[in-house]
């Protein structure tokens, strides 16, 4: 499996949220089973229930961060190229047949918030602007059919 991109600043969040996963949250959840403990019979206790599926949910992410961590490719900003979209790219694009602009930042997928304009390299948008230029027009396959994004800017 290819490893997830990811700029040094992503990995480095991902890395303090995992030590915060094994260290506090692990220390919280030991502490609500010690209460729900004091609560008596396991078997029809609701709060005991709550707090194992908890445990059961943070082991499940700190396994996943861990093999992220792992596997991650770090993309050193320096070593990107400011002519190319590339991961870590600020880019500004227009939609040539409605004029809207929208600005975008192109990240790896683990990184991938669309709601603040964060896209994945390997999303429909994310991977057609990948590796063009300034002022390229770019085809783009959406569900309502192909849009055409010209690149305005690459920060």
């Amino acid at each position: 499996m290819a490893g997830h991109l990811m700029t040094r600043e992503d990995y480095e969040k991902r890395k303090a949220h995992l030590e915060y996963l094994k260290s506090t949250r692990t220390l919280e959840i030991a502490e609500m089973l010690k209460i729900a403990r004091g609560f008596g019979d396991l078997s029809e206790n609701a709060e005991y229930d709550a707090a194992k599926d908890e445990q059961s949910k943070n082991e499940h992410d700190i396994a996943l961060l861990e093999e992220e961590l792992r596997t991650a490719q770090i993309i050193e900003r320096s070593a990107m190229s400011g002519d190319k979209v590339g991961i870590g790219s600020k880019v500004t694009v227009k939609n040539t047949a409605t004029g809207a602009e929208v600005h975008l930042e192109i990240v790896g997928s683990m990184a991938a918030d669309p709601v603040a304009g964060k896209i994945s390299n390997e999303s429909p948008i994310g991977g057609a602007l990948f590796g063009h230029t300034l002022g390229d027009v770019v085809p783009v396959t959406t569900p309502g059919g192909i849009i055409h994004l010209e690149i305005i800017s690459i920060n």
